[in-house]
Protein backbone atom coordinates (compact mmCIF):
# COMPACT_ATOMS: atom_id res chain seq x y z
CA UNK A 1 0.00 0.00 0.00
CA UNK A 2 1.29 3.42 -0.88
CA UNK A 3 2.20 5.61 2.08
CA UNK A 4 0.92 8.67 0.24
CA UNK A 5 -2.51 8.42 1.87
CA UNK A 6 -0.84 9.33 5.15
CA UNK A 7 0.87 12.41 3.76
CA UNK A 8 -0.27 15.89 4.78
CA UNK A 9 -1.27 18.31 2.03
CA UNK A 10 0.51 21.67 2.14
CA UNK A 11 -2.45 23.41 3.82
CA UNK A 12 -3.17 20.63 6.29
CA UNK A 13 -2.00 20.27 9.86
CA UNK A 14 -1.43 17.26 12.06
CA UNK A 15 -3.40 16.52 15.22
CA UNK A 16 -1.27 13.51 16.14
CA UNK A 17 -0.73 14.75 19.73
CA UNK A 18 -4.51 15.01 20.25
CA UNK A 19 -5.08 11.56 18.75
CA UNK A 20 -2.40 10.11 20.99
CA UNK A 21 -3.93 11.70 24.07
CA UNK A 22 -7.33 10.29 23.13
CA UNK A 23 -5.92 6.80 22.55
CA UNK A 24 -3.71 6.81 25.66
CA UNK A 25 -5.35 9.27 28.08
CA UNK A 26 -3.20 10.81 30.77
CA UNK A 27 -5.08 11.17 34.10
CA UNK A 28 -3.40 14.49 34.85
CA UNK A 29 -3.96 15.99 31.38
CA UNK A 30 -7.40 14.99 30.02
CA UNK A 31 -8.41 16.00 26.51
CA UNK A 32 -10.72 19.01 26.66
CA UNK A 33 -13.85 19.75 24.65
CA UNK A 34 -12.24 22.90 23.25
CA UNK A 35 -9.29 20.87 21.89
CA UNK A 36 -11.67 18.49 20.15
CA UNK A 37 -13.75 21.37 18.78
CA UNK A 38 -10.60 23.02 17.41
CA UNK A 39 -9.87 19.81 15.49
CA UNK A 40 -13.39 19.90 14.03
CA UNK A 41 -12.80 23.46 12.87
CA UNK A 42 -9.86 22.08 10.87
CA UNK A 43 -12.14 19.49 9.23
CA UNK A 44 -14.53 22.22 8.08
CA UNK A 45 -11.58 24.19 6.64
CA UNK A 46 -10.25 21.11 4.76
CA UNK A 47 -7.08 21.29 6.83
CA UNK A 48 -7.25 17.80 8.30
CA UNK A 49 -6.33 14.69 6.33
CA UNK A 50 -8.97 11.97 5.79
CA UNK A 51 -6.90 9.47 7.76
CA UNK A 52 -6.71 11.75 10.79
CA UNK A 53 -10.38 12.68 10.45
CA UNK A 54 -11.27 8.98 10.51
CA UNK A 55 -9.00 8.40 13.51
CA UNK A 56 -10.54 11.32 15.40
CA UNK A 57 -14.13 10.18 14.78
CA UNK A 58 -13.31 6.59 15.70
CA UNK A 59 -11.47 7.52 18.89
CA UNK A 60 -14.25 9.84 20.00
CA UNK A 61 -16.71 7.01 19.50
CA UNK A 62 -14.63 4.33 21.23
CA UNK A 63 -13.79 6.51 24.23
CA UNK A 64 -17.32 7.87 24.62
CA UNK A 65 -16.09 11.46 24.33
CA UNK A 66 -18.59 12.00 21.51
CA UNK A 67 -21.38 11.58 24.06
CA UNK A 68 -20.18 14.31 26.41
CA UNK A 69 -22.34 17.44 26.53
CA UNK A 70 -19.47 19.92 26.26
CA UNK A 71 -17.97 18.10 23.26
CA UNK A 72 -21.31 17.95 21.41
CA UNK A 73 -22.04 21.61 22.23
CA UNK A 74 -18.67 23.00 21.18
CA UNK A 75 -18.31 20.87 18.04
CA UNK A 76 -21.81 21.82 16.87
CA UNK A 77 -20.91 25.46 17.48
CA UNK A 78 -17.89 25.10 15.18
CA UNK A 79 -20.15 23.49 12.59
CA UNK A 80 -22.57 26.42 12.74
CA UNK A 81 -19.70 28.88 12.48
CA UNK A 82 -18.53 27.14 9.29
CA UNK A 83 -22.03 27.24 7.75
CA UNK A 84 -23.23 29.79 5.21
CA UNK A 85 -24.26 32.82 7.24
CA UNK A 86 -27.67 34.46 6.94
CA UNK A 87 -27.93 38.26 7.09
CA UNK A 88 -29.06 38.64 10.70
CA UNK A 89 -30.54 42.09 10.30
CA UNK A 90 -32.66 41.07 7.30
CA UNK A 91 -33.80 37.84 8.93
CA UNK A 92 -34.72 39.53 12.20
CA UNK A 93 -36.74 42.09 10.24
CA UNK A 94 -38.64 39.39 8.33
CA UNK A 95 -39.36 37.36 11.46
CA UNK A 96 -40.50 40.41 13.42
CA UNK A 97 -42.85 41.47 10.62
CA UNK A 98 -44.46 38.05 10.34
CA UNK A 99 -44.10 36.38 13.73
CA UNK A 100 -47.17 36.56 15.95
CA UNK A 101 -46.44 36.36 19.65
CA UNK A 102 -49.03 34.81 21.94
CA UNK A 103 -48.95 33.68 25.55
CA UNK A 104 -45.28 33.28 26.41
CA UNK A 105 -44.29 32.79 22.77
CA UNK A 106 -42.54 35.88 21.40
CA UNK A 107 -42.91 35.16 17.68
CA UNK A 108 -39.41 33.72 17.10
CA UNK A 109 -38.48 30.73 14.94
CA UNK A 110 -38.83 27.18 16.26
CA UNK A 111 -37.51 23.76 15.26
CA UNK A 112 -38.41 20.13 15.96
CA UNK A 113 -35.81 17.51 15.13
CA UNK A 114 -34.49 14.09 16.16
CA UNK A 115 -31.10 12.44 16.23
CA UNK A 116 -32.35 9.44 14.28
CA UNK A 117 -30.80 6.05 14.81
CA UNK A 118 -33.59 4.64 17.01
CA UNK A 119 -34.15 1.67 14.64
CA UNK A 120 -37.93 2.01 14.84
CA UNK A 121 -38.39 3.40 11.31
CA UNK A 122 -41.52 5.33 12.20
CA UNK A 123 -43.31 7.83 9.97
CA UNK A 124 -41.71 11.27 9.30
CA UNK A 125 -43.09 12.75 12.51
CA UNK A 126 -40.86 15.78 13.07
CA UNK A 127 -41.19 16.91 9.44
CA UNK A 128 -44.98 16.64 9.54
CA UNK A 129 -45.12 18.24 12.98
CA UNK A 130 -43.06 21.19 11.78
CA UNK A 131 -45.56 21.89 8.99
CA UNK A 132 -48.62 21.41 11.20
CA UNK A 133 -47.15 23.86 13.75
CA UNK A 134 -46.43 26.59 11.20
CA UNK A 135 -49.74 28.53 11.36
CA UNK A 136 -49.03 29.16 15.05
CA UNK A 137 -45.22 29.30 15.12
CA UNK A 138 -42.50 30.55 12.78
CA UNK A 139 -40.79 27.31 11.76
CA UNK A 140 -37.18 26.75 10.67
CA UNK A 141 -37.04 23.01 10.06
CA UNK A 142 -33.43 21.90 9.61
CA UNK A 143 -33.08 18.55 7.87
CA UNK A 144 -31.41 16.31 5.33
CA UNK A 145 -31.89 13.22 3.23
CA UNK A 146 -32.27 9.86 4.95
CA UNK A 147 -29.25 8.82 6.99
CA UNK A 148 -30.66 6.05 9.20
CA UNK A 149 -34.15 5.52 7.73
CA UNK A 150 -35.91 4.86 4.44
CA UNK A 151 -37.36 8.34 4.14
CA UNK A 152 -35.60 11.43 5.50
CA UNK A 153 -37.18 14.85 5.88
CA UNK A 154 -35.78 16.11 2.57
CA UNK A 155 -36.82 12.90 0.80
CA UNK A 156 -40.46 13.15 1.86
CA UNK A 157 -40.72 16.85 0.95
CA UNK A 158 -39.19 16.21 -2.47
CA UNK A 159 -41.82 13.48 -3.06
CA UNK A 160 -44.86 15.72 -2.51
CA UNK A 161 -47.23 15.74 -5.49
CA UNK A 162 -48.26 17.33 -7.76
CA UNK A 163 -45.71 20.08 -7.05
CA UNK A 164 -42.97 19.67 -4.45
CA UNK A 165 -41.23 22.53 -2.66
CA UNK A 166 -37.89 23.37 -4.24
CA UNK A 167 -35.89 22.89 -1.06
CA UNK A 168 -32.57 23.00 -2.90
CA UNK A 169 -33.29 26.62 -3.84
CA UNK A 170 -33.49 27.90 -0.24
CA UNK A 171 -30.17 29.42 0.75
CA UNK A 172 -28.57 31.75 3.28
CA UNK A 173 -28.97 34.58 0.77
CA UNK A 174 -32.72 34.25 0.22
CA UNK A 175 -34.00 32.88 3.53
CA UNK A 176 -35.28 36.31 4.70
CA UNK A 177 -37.18 36.56 1.40
CA UNK A 178 -38.82 33.19 2.08
CA UNK A 179 -40.01 34.33 5.52
CA UNK A 180 -41.55 37.45 4.01
CA UNK A 181 -44.13 35.16 2.36
CA UNK A 182 -44.63 32.20 4.68
CA UNK A 183 -44.22 31.04 8.29
CA UNK A 184 -42.51 27.83 7.15
CA UNK A 185 -39.00 27.23 5.86
CA UNK A 186 -37.06 24.02 5.37
CA UNK A 187 -33.31 24.52 5.72
CA UNK A 188 -31.77 21.75 3.60
CA UNK A 189 -28.51 20.93 5.38
CA UNK A 190 -26.23 20.58 2.30
CA UNK A 191 -27.24 24.10 1.16
CA UNK A 192 -25.99 25.62 4.41
CA UNK A 193 -23.24 23.23 5.52
CA UNK A 194 -21.06 22.99 2.41
CA UNK A 195 -18.00 22.38 4.60
CA UNK A 196 -19.43 18.96 5.47
CA UNK A 197 -18.18 17.81 2.05
CA UNK A 198 -14.78 17.34 3.64
CA UNK A 199 -16.14 14.93 6.27
CA UNK A 200 -18.80 13.06 4.32
CA UNK A 201 -16.48 10.63 2.43
CA UNK A 202 -14.89 9.61 5.72
CA UNK A 203 -18.28 9.16 7.41
CA UNK A 204 -19.48 6.93 4.59
CA UNK A 205 -16.24 4.96 4.63
CA UNK A 206 -16.35 4.33 8.37
CA UNK A 207 -19.85 2.92 8.22
CA UNK A 208 -20.63 3.70 11.86
CA UNK A 209 -22.57 6.40 13.65
CA UNK A 210 -20.29 9.22 14.69
CA UNK A 211 -20.59 12.46 16.62
CA UNK A 212 -21.88 14.10 13.43
CA UNK A 213 -25.15 12.22 13.93
CA UNK A 214 -25.49 13.94 17.31
CA UNK A 215 -24.34 17.35 16.09
CA UNK A 216 -27.01 17.54 13.40
CA UNK A 217 -29.93 18.48 15.71
CA UNK A 218 -27.80 21.30 17.16
CA UNK A 219 -26.47 22.54 13.83
CA UNK A 220 -29.44 24.61 12.63
CA UNK A 221 -27.71 27.42 10.68
CA UNK A 222 -29.96 30.06 12.28
CA UNK A 223 -29.60 28.58 15.76
CA UNK A 224 -29.07 32.11 17.11
CA UNK A 225 -32.65 33.01 16.07
CA UNK A 226 -34.38 29.94 17.52
CA UNK A 227 -36.75 30.75 20.36
CA UNK A 228 -37.93 27.22 21.16
CA UNK A 229 -37.22 23.67 20.04
CA UNK A 230 -38.01 20.03 20.70
CA UNK A 231 -35.16 17.55 20.19
CA UNK A 232 -35.71 13.80 20.15
CA UNK A 233 -32.86 11.48 21.15
CA UNK A 234 -32.52 7.81 20.31
CA UNK A 235 -31.62 6.45 23.74
CA UNK A 236 -32.24 7.44 27.33
CA UNK A 237 -28.70 8.28 28.44
CA UNK A 238 -28.56 10.99 25.77
CA UNK A 239 -31.45 12.89 27.36
CA UNK A 240 -29.60 14.74 30.11
CA UNK A 241 -26.53 15.01 27.86
CA UNK A 242 -28.48 16.81 25.14
CA UNK A 243 -30.30 19.01 27.62
CA UNK A 244 -26.94 20.15 28.98
CA UNK A 245 -25.51 20.61 25.46
CA UNK A 246 -28.49 22.80 24.59
CA UNK A 247 -28.02 24.80 27.77
CA UNK A 248 -24.34 25.33 27.01
CA UNK A 249 -25.27 26.49 23.50
CA UNK A 250 -27.54 29.17 24.96
CA UNK A 251 -30.94 27.49 24.62
CA UNK A 252 -33.42 28.97 27.11
CA UNK A 253 -36.63 27.32 25.94
CA UNK A 254 -36.51 23.72 24.79
CA UNK A 255 -37.36 20.11 25.50
CA UNK A 256 -35.43 16.90 24.91
CA UNK A 257 -37.58 13.78 24.57
CA UNK A 258 -37.02 10.04 24.37
CA UNK A 259 -39.79 7.45 24.25
CA UNK A 260 -39.34 4.56 26.67
CA UNK A 261 -38.81 2.29 23.65
CA UNK A 262 -35.68 4.38 22.89
CA UNK A 263 -37.64 6.42 20.38
CA UNK A 264 -36.53 9.89 19.29
CA UNK A 265 -40.07 11.34 19.44
CA UNK A 266 -42.94 11.66 21.91
CA UNK A 267 -44.20 8.06 21.93
CA UNK A 268 -47.74 7.16 20.97
CA UNK A 269 -47.29 3.73 22.57
CA UNK A 270 -46.56 4.65 26.18
CA UNK A 271 -44.33 6.81 28.32
CA UNK A 272 -41.82 9.38 27.12
CA UNK A 273 -39.01 10.77 29.26
CA UNK A 274 -38.63 14.54 28.98
CA UNK A 275 -35.94 17.05 29.95
CA UNK A 276 -37.40 20.56 29.69
CA UNK A 277 -35.27 23.72 29.67
CA UNK A 278 -36.85 26.92 30.95
CA UNK A 279 -35.55 30.36 31.84
CA UNK A 280 -35.89 32.08 35.21
CA UNK A 281 -34.50 35.34 36.68
CA UNK A 282 -31.03 35.16 38.19
CA UNK A 283 -31.41 36.31 41.81
CA UNK A 284 -27.73 37.32 41.86
CA UNK A 285 -28.00 39.59 38.82
CA UNK A 286 -27.08 43.20 39.61
CA UNK A 287 -29.43 45.30 37.48
CA UNK A 288 -27.70 48.52 38.51
CA UNK A 289 -24.54 47.44 36.66
CA UNK A 290 -26.37 46.91 33.36
CA UNK A 291 -26.16 49.99 31.12
CA UNK A 292 -29.24 49.19 29.03
CA UNK A 293 -31.17 46.31 27.51
CA UNK A 294 -28.73 46.10 24.58
CA UNK A 295 -25.61 45.81 26.74
CA UNK A 296 -23.58 42.62 26.44
CA UNK A 297 -24.57 39.91 28.88
CA UNK A 298 -22.20 39.17 31.74
CA UNK A 299 -21.37 35.49 31.25
CA UNK A 300 -20.50 35.04 34.92
CA UNK A 301 -23.58 36.86 36.18
CA UNK A 302 -26.32 36.74 33.50
CA UNK A 303 -29.79 38.24 33.83
CA UNK A 304 -31.40 34.82 33.67
CA UNK A 305 -30.51 31.21 34.36
CA UNK A 306 -31.82 28.01 32.76
CA UNK A 307 -33.41 25.19 34.71
CA UNK A 308 -33.75 21.60 33.46
CA UNK A 309 -36.81 19.76 34.75
CA UNK A 310 -37.29 16.02 34.23
CA UNK A 311 -40.69 14.34 33.95
CA UNK A 312 -42.64 11.75 31.96
CA UNK A 313 -45.46 12.18 29.46
CA UNK A 314 -47.90 9.66 28.03
CA UNK A 315 -50.71 9.99 25.47
CA UNK A 316 -53.40 10.27 28.16
CA UNK A 317 -51.76 13.51 29.35
CA UNK A 318 -52.67 14.92 25.93
CA UNK A 319 -56.18 13.44 26.03
CA UNK A 320 -55.20 10.97 23.29
CA UNK A 321 -55.29 7.16 23.05
CA UNK A 322 -52.24 4.93 22.86
CA UNK A 323 -51.27 3.06 19.70
CA UNK A 324 -48.52 0.44 19.26
CA UNK A 325 -45.48 1.53 17.28
CA UNK A 326 -46.34 -1.12 14.70
CA UNK A 327 -49.35 1.06 13.81
CA UNK A 328 -47.08 3.98 12.88
CA UNK A 329 -44.51 1.98 10.98
CA UNK A 330 -42.86 4.22 8.40
CA UNK A 331 -40.51 1.91 6.56
CA UNK A 332 -41.93 2.97 3.22
CA UNK A 333 -40.68 4.87 0.23
CA UNK A 334 -40.70 8.69 0.38
CA UNK A 335 -43.66 8.92 -2.03
CA UNK A 336 -45.79 6.80 0.34
CA UNK A 337 -44.91 8.94 3.35
CA UNK A 338 -45.47 12.11 1.32
CA UNK A 339 -48.96 10.90 0.40
CA UNK A 340 -49.71 10.24 4.08
CA UNK A 341 -48.35 13.67 5.04
CA UNK A 342 -50.66 15.34 2.54
CA UNK A 343 -53.63 13.27 3.76
CA UNK A 344 -52.98 14.63 7.25
CA UNK A 345 -52.74 18.21 6.04
CA UNK A 346 -55.92 17.82 3.96
CA UNK A 347 -57.73 16.53 7.06
CA UNK A 348 -58.61 13.27 5.33
CA UNK A 349 -57.81 10.91 8.22
CA UNK A 350 -60.15 9.81 11.02
CA UNK A 351 -59.59 11.75 14.26
CA UNK A 352 -58.29 8.60 15.99
CA UNK A 353 -55.91 7.55 13.21
CA UNK A 354 -52.67 6.25 14.83
CA UNK A 355 -50.28 8.34 12.71
CA UNK A 356 -52.41 11.44 13.19
CA UNK A 357 -52.34 10.83 16.95
CA UNK A 358 -48.56 10.42 16.79
CA UNK A 359 -48.24 13.73 14.93
CA UNK A 360 -50.59 15.57 17.30
CA UNK A 361 -48.55 14.47 20.33
CA UNK A 362 -45.39 15.94 18.91
CA UNK A 363 -46.98 19.13 17.60
CA UNK A 364 -48.55 19.69 21.02
CA UNK A 365 -45.18 19.21 22.71
CA UNK A 366 -43.63 21.92 20.53
CA UNK A 367 -46.57 24.29 21.04
CA UNK A 368 -46.36 23.88 24.82
CA UNK A 369 -42.58 24.33 24.76
CA UNK A 370 -42.90 27.53 22.72
CA UNK A 371 -45.20 29.07 25.33
CA UNK A 372 -48.09 29.73 22.93
CA UNK A 373 -50.35 27.49 25.02
CA UNK A 374 -49.94 29.82 28.00
CA UNK A 375 -52.33 32.32 26.42
CA UNK A 376 -55.54 32.80 28.40
CA UNK A 377 -57.44 33.68 25.23
CA UNK A 378 -57.70 32.06 21.82
CA UNK A 379 -58.40 33.72 18.51
CA UNK A 380 -56.61 31.55 15.98
CA UNK A 381 -59.12 32.18 13.21
CA UNK A 382 -62.16 30.54 11.61
CA UNK A 383 -62.99 27.23 13.27
CA UNK A 384 -61.48 28.18 16.63
CA UNK A 385 -64.08 27.87 19.39
CA UNK A 386 -61.96 30.07 21.64
CA UNK A 387 -62.22 27.65 24.56
CA UNK A 388 -58.73 27.48 26.03
CA UNK A 389 -58.01 24.26 27.94
CA UNK A 390 -56.24 25.42 31.08
CA UNK A 391 -55.71 21.95 32.59
CA UNK A 392 -52.06 21.29 33.39
CA UNK A 393 -50.25 17.98 33.28
CA UNK A 394 -46.73 16.73 33.99
CA UNK A 395 -44.15 19.50 34.05
CA UNK A 396 -46.96 22.04 34.37
CA UNK A 397 -47.66 21.93 30.64
CA UNK A 398 -51.03 22.51 29.01
CA UNK A 399 -50.64 19.43 26.82
CA UNK A 400 -54.35 19.12 25.97
CA UNK A 401 -54.42 22.76 24.88
CA UNK A 402 -51.49 21.91 22.59
CA UNK A 403 -53.58 19.17 20.96
CA UNK A 404 -56.58 21.52 20.61
CA UNK A 405 -54.44 24.04 18.76
CA UNK A 406 -52.78 21.34 16.65
CA UNK A 407 -56.18 19.98 15.57
CA UNK A 408 -57.31 23.48 14.64
CA UNK A 409 -54.19 24.01 12.50
CA UNK A 410 -55.05 20.87 10.49
CA UNK A 411 -58.85 21.05 10.42
CA UNK A 412 -58.93 24.74 9.46
CA UNK A 413 -56.63 24.11 6.51
CA UNK A 414 -54.08 26.57 7.92
CA UNK A 415 -51.19 24.08 7.97
CA UNK A 416 -51.83 23.09 4.37
CA UNK A 417 -51.90 26.77 3.39
CA UNK A 418 -48.49 27.37 5.00
CA UNK A 419 -46.99 24.46 3.06
CA UNK A 420 -48.56 25.71 -0.17
CA UNK A 421 -47.05 29.15 0.45
CA UNK A 422 -43.64 27.53 0.96
CA UNK A 423 -44.04 25.51 -2.23
CA UNK A 424 -44.99 28.64 -4.16
CA UNK A 425 -42.17 30.86 -2.92
CA UNK A 426 -39.45 28.20 -3.35
CA UNK A 427 -40.52 27.38 -6.90
CA UNK A 428 -40.06 31.05 -7.78
CA UNK A 429 -36.51 31.18 -6.42
CA UNK A 430 -33.64 31.11 -8.87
Amino acid sequence: MSASIFDQKPNQVSISPLLKNLAYPAPNAPVTASEIAAAFALIFEDRLSPIQTAALLTLLHSTGKDREAAVIAQCSQRMREAASQVDRTALKKAIKARGKGEGKYNGGVCDIVGTGGDSHSTFNISTTASIVSSPLLMMAKHGNRAQTSFSGSADVLNAIEPIAPKISAVSADNLPQVYEQTNYAFLFAPNFHQAMMYADPVRRGLGLRTIFNLMGPLANPIDWAIEARVVGVAYQSLGPTFAEALRQNGCKKGMVVCGEEDLDEISCAGKTNCWRLSEYPNPAFDASRADDDDSEEDEENPRTLVNVETFQLQPSDFGLPTHPLTAVFGRKMPKDNAAKLMSILRNELPRDDPILTFVLLNVAALLVTSGVCESETSNMGPGDDGQVITERGPGGGRWKEGVRRARWAIESGSSLKCLEEFIEVTNKLE
